[in-house]
């Protein structure tokens, strides 16, 4: 199967751009900067790109999509799971801007000394069979990159009374409040969401 590049229909106008938040994210934060070299002649084609040690560089349409239904304001406290080329935790950095946070979280050492270089954010390696950063939440958002086959109920617990998670289960990709009400957003394929020491985390 063949992948287009990018053409002008999914490129947004730069008065979008200033219009919407995630574009202007996006347009600030070149994606062929968190790539490795042998892959950043791919950077405008809307795939998921290997970035080593079996994971990937999500789908820019998929960055999107779950960017918006996550509902990042500015000021926000969020938590970037499995944060891999630092990429996601950088555009939400943009998001919550200077009076926010965002604490990206990777379990593969290589991947986190490649981390998120921005001021409102920091990447760290993930405690082993621990699920997001308990010392710290809650969080007003959680944005989970890999694919679990239930809702993470240790990330359910770090939110906010009115806090929001987007995370794919088992093919689908469900934003989840913290009382634990789902809601289907689509179908998306991820990377399996794994601890070091015990993939039965829930």
């Amino acid at each position: 199967m063949g992948w287009r590049r990018a053409t002008p229909a999914d490129v947004a106008p730069r008065d979008a751009a200033e219009r919407d938040p995630v574009e202007a994210a996006i347009a600030a934060t070149p994606r062929v900067n968190h790539l490795p070299k042998g892959q950043q002649q791919y950077a405008d084609l809307d795939r998921a790109l290997p970035i080593g040690y079996g994971q990937t560089n999500s789908q820019p349409t998929t960055v999107r999509a779950m960017l918006r239904a996550l509902r990042v304001r500015p000021g926000m406290r969020v938590l970037d799971v499995g944060s891999g080329s630092g990429w996601t935790t950088v555009l939400l950095a943009r998001l919550v801007g200077e009076t926010g946070r965002v604490v990206g979280v990777e379990r593969i050492a290589e991947l986190v000394a490649d981390g998120a270089h921005a001021v409102q954010a920091s990447v760290r390696q993930a405690t082993a069979d621990v699920l997001g950063v308990p010392a710290e939440a809650p969080f007003d958002r959680i944005l989970v990159s890999a694919q679990s086959h239930a809702v993470p109920r240790q990330l359910v617990e770090q939110l906010t009374e009115d806090g929001l998670m987007v995370v794919p289960v088992d093919g689908q990709l469900l934003r989840v409040d913290a009382r634990g009400r789902e809601e289907q957003l689509g179908s998306y394929v991820f990377v399996p969401l794994v601890t070091d020491d015990d993939p039965a985390w829930d």
